[in-house]
């Protein structure tokens, strides 16, 4: 019989931003489901992996952006109807994408979106990635000590998802500070009034392409079509929205995360010197040691459901924690050791159902190429500064703020 817990919901702070795995552990031995509060929001956090696979397929747990809107509203004291941010062309792209709907419509946009974004396309990136990889080491070469974030993990995946998506070099430093600054953004009007800012620059970037087409993939997607089907304006910009973001920010904190793993584990750092046969395996376990896209997106409950034996009532917030599914003891052995040897396939880094993230190869490509570049390039790679000084940065992602290091 499915239990609802009483226990008041646990408020995560601070603490769990600087570091969450400590208070998994202990919420997740407690029970599958708990009930927190996050971002000023009262949710239920699912925490074991089993429960997590169950949930991120479960088809009673709704992407409803009016309803989620609402709920957040109601929890917040506000009237969404009265925010004129609200109805903004901003608001709309942040959340009409396929992260934020269900099927039918998440169905017909996956399939419109595959047709331009394929395997064969991404894998057809390796040779500038490669050069891209290789100009940006060029220029850090010689400096000594240099945030790694900031001259290399950062710029690598901004330049290789805006060429591919087709922003022109002139406007990628742009994107890049709208990015930087959404995931940063606390009050929704800030929020609202970037989404806007980025929302016209790309609406004028799609019209642009659909006057003169390029081989890139907002030419392929103002293109796409199923029978007499094809994606709208707003469906556009709210695509080519969710693929930069997407594309950008997590496959940036995942090459962060990872390189900070192996300058902690330094017997790890000499093993994948000596044998980079373990480089596409040490990409598996930075995914699951310390994945970047560390919450799910969140899912709403239309009535009551059943969630590993924890009975959620209707017009609650639920939210997947793949980091803590990606740490479960019952999945993975010893998984608060880091070890590229392991054999981490199953963890959930990039989701999984309907969901899962379709950009999944682009960022394991490019985190492979841009380790392995680095560690032909310098013989020694250190921290620069104590790991207790790093400081931590956490919404949906999970990354670092800075990366110092010294090189030679």
């Amino acid at each position: 019989m499915a239990e609802e817990t009483s226990r008041m919901p646990e408020l995560l702070g601070e603490d769990f931003i600087r570091d969450p795995y400590p208070v998994y552990a202990r919420l997740r031995e407690q029970a599958p489901v708990a009930r927190v509060v996050l971002g000023g929001a009262p949710m239920w956090l699912v925490l074991r992996h089993e429960a997590a696979r169950a949930a991120l397929t479960d088809p009673n747990l709704h992407k409803d952006p009016e309803r989620c809107a609402r709920l957040a509203a109601r929890h917040a004291g506000v009237d969404p109807v009265e925010q004129p941010a609200a109805k903004s062309p901003g608001r709309r792209m942040l959340v009409e994408h396929m992260l934020g709907m269900d099927p039918p419509h998440h169905t017909r946009l996956r399939k419109l979106v595959a047709k331009a974004f394929t395997a064969r396309q991404i894998q057809a990136l390796r040779p500038r990635i490669e050069h891209t990889v290789g100009a940006l080491l060029d220029d850090i070469a010689g400096q000594g000590e240099v945030d790694l974030l900031k001259v290399f993990a950062f710029p690598l995946p901004l330049t290789v998802i805006s060429e591919m998506i087709g922003v022109p070099e002139a406007d990628q430093a742009a994107f890049g500070a709208w990015s930087n600054a959404l995931t940063v953004a606390v009050q929704p009007q800030e929020m609202h009034r970037i989404a806007d800012e980025m929302a016209e620059y790309l609406t004028g970037l799609i019209a642009a392409k659909r006057a003169a087409p390029a081989d890139d993939l907002i030419s392929g997607l103002i293109q796409a079509r199923d029978d007499e089907d094809r994606l709208s304006e707003n469906e556009l910009v709210s695509m080519v929205f969710q693929l930069l973001v997407a594309g950008y920010e997590t496959t940036a904190h995942l090459i962060g995360n990872g390189m900070l793993a192996l300058l902690r584990h330094p017997d790890q750092l000499a093993d994948l010197r000596a044998d980079r046969s373990l480089l596409r395996g040490a990409v598996e376990e930075f995914c699951r040691y310390d994945n970047s896209l560390h919450l799910n997106t969140l899912s709403v409950t239309t009535e009551p459901v059943e969630i590993a034996g924890v009975r959620v009532p209707a017009d609650e917030f639920v939210i997947v924690s793949l980091g803590s599914a990606n740490h479960d003891p019952e999945r993975f052995e010893d998984p608060e050791r880091f070890d590229i040897r392991r054999e981490a396939g199953g963890h959930l880094a990039f989701g999984h159902g309907i969901h899962h993230c379709m950009g999944a190869p682009l960022a394991r490509l490019q985190t492979e190429i841009a380790v392995g570049a680095l560690l032909d390039r310098f013989a020694r790679i250190e921290l620069a500064v104590a790991p207790k000084e790093l400081r931590r940065e956490m919404n949906l992602t999970r990354g670092l703020e800075s990366l110092p290091v010294r090189l030679g």
